[in-house]
Parts: structure tokens; C-alpha cells; sequence
């Protein structure tokens, strides 16, 4: 019986060996077709994540409302309700509350836009003038300088005209199909929109079930270790991202009303188009506030370049202002991340997504990172080694001779110890060999006590 079980072992084993083979050779040479069956799903499968998507954003509002506003009601009035009954409500709230939020938002919001950028197009040739006339005026007192920045600015205008009447009126009908297509996509992705809401109300309803349910699997695939370190590990990344989107989204807001405020005071163009800009990119860590800066400074550089100039002063005043106390306060230490890895995490992901990759590089390299700081220092700990980073700043090397793993440090009055780590390192060598000598060797001293205690016997 014991010899059948191994036969089995050892065939299935075989069995997942050969399977994977196949699998990894048709990954290799079938990557083009992998790669459109998995975008089909994807396709396929969109309403679904945007539901996921929209129930994961909105869980921290039916939390809150169902934990701050209708169960102390249910106490105070004495209502004995069931939680289903509860979440019901809370879901209800909720759901009322964002959609009456989104509909004041862009009741005001798009009519100033429209005006915006009809007016943008409608005065766009009186806005190149007034720019020229403004550069003419700077550069009066430099005429080579004047000359030269007005035949760019005609030589651009002349290459322009070129583009449209050679290129672009043309290919009129292919850029009517583009706009048709977009337009189609743009609907398509507004009714996965709608299914996706209503997909997102049964998350919410159901959603300690789905953990539930997610918990169970885990717990019956993998060993109870693991499967406690593989919860405790989304439990932490489901901290970081919504600790990370909740709080930036917040602040985003905070900064475009405050850009609104000031650049309506200050009576900049455009003022409401503009501080929605800024807001907007303001998701993005970092890089965003210039993102929004660049456009909002070249639509006010048109109408009044003066305005231009004080735009710059304040956007400079308040990415300070957000990055060293209103960003700080909000979002704390969500991501426990320095400055360098935001950049290197926003210079990955932006470039291997884009837009999408900028907002959300942050929060996935935390998550990577707090996994990679947990293993290292796992096993570090395995090796009854210390896991704070300041024990190794000044390290030279461990002496794994030694009981307690003595730690070498570079000495603090070497002039160069980069050169002469390998001398000291052969020097502390020898020293320990020569020491483990002297203790093996038998002493003079012990020779003689044994000749003396030999003749005695004698």
C-alpha cells in the first residue's frame, strides 16, 4: 500500500512536471495569442472590476455611515434590526449621498468648463496676438532678441498652417472615424460603468461573505502558517491602498478648493478650469502639481502673461504648502516610503502604464517593499541577526567565529577605510587564528609539569 502511494506521488509529480512544460512552451511561442485571449477576458470582465473597483472605494463610506450614524440611531430608538437591515440603509445613504455630491459637483462644473474652452477657441487668435504683442513689448529693448522670438513664432504658425491644409484636412474622414470610435468607447465604457454600480451593490451587501469565502480558500490550499501570513499580508496591503487613495483624494480636493479660492481672488482666467486641473493631477504624488502646473500656466500665458507669472508663485507656494503640511497631516505614513523610492516608483509604473501607473505605483511598491522589509527581516532573524538599519551603517564586516556574531565597524579614525577593509579584514584574521593556536598548543610551563610529575612516578 505504502509503495502504491509513492507511485502515485512520484506520477503525479511527473504528471505537473510534463503539464508545465506544455504550458510554458506554448507561453513562449504563443505569447501574441495568450496575450488576446487575456485581453478578451479582460474586456469581458469590465464590469465586474469596475464594480469591484467603485464597492472597494465606496466601503469606507458604508462603514462609516453604517457605524457613526444609523447604529447609534438603531440604539438610541431602541430598534432591535437585524445587520443586514443596517447595510441595507447604509448602502442606500451612501449611494444617495455620492450621486447627489457628483451631480452638484458637475452642475457647476461643466457649464464653467464649456465657457472655458469655447471661449479658449473662439478668442484663440487674439490670444496669439496679445502673446505677441506682450513678447514685442519685452523685447523692445533688444531687437535681435525681439526679431528672432517673432520669426520662431511665425515660422511655427507658417508649419502649422502646413500640417493642417497637407495633413490633417486629408485624412478628415479618418479623424471623423477616430472621434466615432472614441465616442463609441467612450459610451461602452459609461454603461460598464452603470453595471458595474449596480455589481457594486451586491459587493457591498455581501462583502464579509466574499471574505469569508476567501478566507476559506486560502485556509484549505495552504498551510495554516502560510495561510495566516498570506491574510496578514492583504490585510496590510488593503491598509495601504485605501489609507493611500482615501487620503490623496481628500487632499486633491483640499488643494484644488484652496487653488480656486486664491486664483479667484487673484483674478485669474479660467479660474474654475484651472483649479479642477491642478486638483486632478494633484493624485498624482509628486510630479503632480507640476503636470497641472505646466498647462494652466500656457492657458493663462495667452490671455494675460502677468497672470502667468503669479499662477507660477502660487502653485510653487502650494505644492510647499502640501507637501510639507497639508499632504503629511492627511496621508501620514501610509506608505512608508522615502522620497527617492516615490520617484522610482512613479518613474516605473508611469512608464510601464502611464497615467494609470503614476497614481498607482505608490501604494503597489509600498506593498512590494513592506513584503521584501518583512522577509529580510525574517530572515535575519533566523540567523540571530539584528534587523535595524543602524547597526550596518558603519559595518565592515561580521566575524561568524565568534558566539555572538561580533560586528566589525570601519574604525572612526581611518583617513581611507574604503582601501584598507581587506588589510584589516586579513589582520583580524590572523589574529583570531594565531589566538586559536596559542589556546590549542600546550604551554612550556604544562611540558614541564608533566616531565616533572613522569619523573616522579619513576
Amino acid at each position: 500500500m505504502k509503495n502504491n502511494k509513492e507511485y502515485i506521488k512520484w506520477g503525479l509529480t511527473a504528471f505537473f512536471v510534463i503539464l508545465g512544460a506544455f504550458a510554458s512552451y506554448y507561453v513562449i511561442f504563443h505569447l501574441d495569442s495568450l496575450s488576446a485571449a487575456l485581453n478578451n477576458i479582460f474586456v469581458i470582465l469590465m464590469p465586474v472590476i469596475d464594480g469591484l473597483i467603485l464597492a472597494y472605494l465606496l466601503t469606507p463610506l458604508v462603514n462609516a455611515t453604517e457605524r457613526t450614524i444609523l447604529k447609534p440611531i438603531y440604539k438610541a430608538l431602541k430598534i432591535e434590526g437585524k445587520k443586514s437591515q443596517r447595510r441595507f440603509l447604509s448602502i442606500i445613504v451612501t449611494v444617495v449621498v455620492v450621486l447627489w455630491a457628483l451631480y452638484g459637483f458637475f452642475s457647476i462644473v461643466i457649464p464653467q468648463i464649456y465657457n472655458s474652452i469655447r471661449t479658449i477657441i473662439e478668442q484663440f487668435p487674439s490670444y496669439i496676438n496679445t502673446l505677441s504683442t506682450w513678447i514685442s513689448e519685452l523685447l523692445n529693448d533688444n531687437p535681435a532678441i525681439e526679431k528672432n522670438v517673432v520669426d520662431l513664432i511665425n515660422k511655427y504658425s507658417i508649419d502649422l498652417e502646413d500640417f493642417i491644409n497637407s495633413k490633417l484636412i486629408p485624412q478628415l474622414n479618418s479623424v471623423i472615424m477616430a472621434i466615432s470610435m472614441s465616442a463609441y468607447s467612450v459610451f461602452k465604457e459609461f454603461w460598464n460603468l452603470i453595471i458595474g454600480f449596480i455589481i457594486s451593490i451586491y459587493v457591498l451587501g455581501s462583502k464579509e461573505l466574499f471574505a469569508a469565502q476567501g478566507k476559506k480558500i486560502v485556509y484549505a490550499f495552504l498551510p495554516i502558517d502560510s495561510a495566516n501570513r498570506f491574510i496578514s499580508n492583504v490585510r496590510f496591503a488593503n491598509k495601504t491602498f485605501g489609507g493611500f487613495f482615501v487620503g490623496k483624494i481628500l487632499d486633491s480636493i483640499i488643494i484644488g478648493i484652496i487653488c480656486f479660492i486664491v486664483t479667484s481672488i487673484l483674478g485669474t482666467p479660467f479660474s474654475v478650469l484651472i483649479s479642477l486641473i491642478i486638483g486632478v493631477t494633484n493624485i498624482i504624488p509628486f510630479f503632480g502639481p507640476f503636470l497641472g502646473a505646466i498647462p494652466s500656466i500656457l492657458l493663462i500665458l495667452f490671455i494675460d502673461p502677468l497672470q502667468a507669472v503669479y499662477f507660477l508663485i502660487f502653485v510653487i507656494i502650494l505644492q510647499q504648502l502640501d507637501g510639507n503640511f497639508i499632504g503629511p497631516k492627511i496621508l501620514g505614513s501610509s506608505t512608508g516610503l522615502s522620497s527617492f523610492w516615490v520617484i522610482f516608483a512613479i518613474t516605473l509604473f508611469g512608464g510601464i502604464w502611464g497615467i494609470f501607473g503614476m497614481i498607482v505605483g505608490v501604494p503597489i511598491f509600498a506593498i512590494l517593499f513592506a513584503f521584501t522589509k518583512s522577509l529580510v527581516e525574517s530572515r535575519l532573524a533566523s540567523r540571530d541577526l539584528p534587523q535595524d538599519t543602524s547597526k550596518y551603517l558603519r559595518l565592515l564586516y561580521i566575524d561568524d567565529k565568534s558566539k555572538s556574531k561580533e560586528f566589525v565597524e570601519f574604525p572612526h579614525n581611518a583617513k581611507k577605510p574604503i582601501p584598507q577593509i581587506s588589510k584589516i579584514v586579513v589582520k583580524e584574521r590572523e589574529k583570531k587564528i594565531h589566538a586559536d593556536e596559542n589556546e590549542n598548543k600546550p604551554s612550556k610551563d604544562s611540558d614541564e609539569k608533566k616531565g616533572d610529575s613522569k619523573d616522579h612516578l619513576e
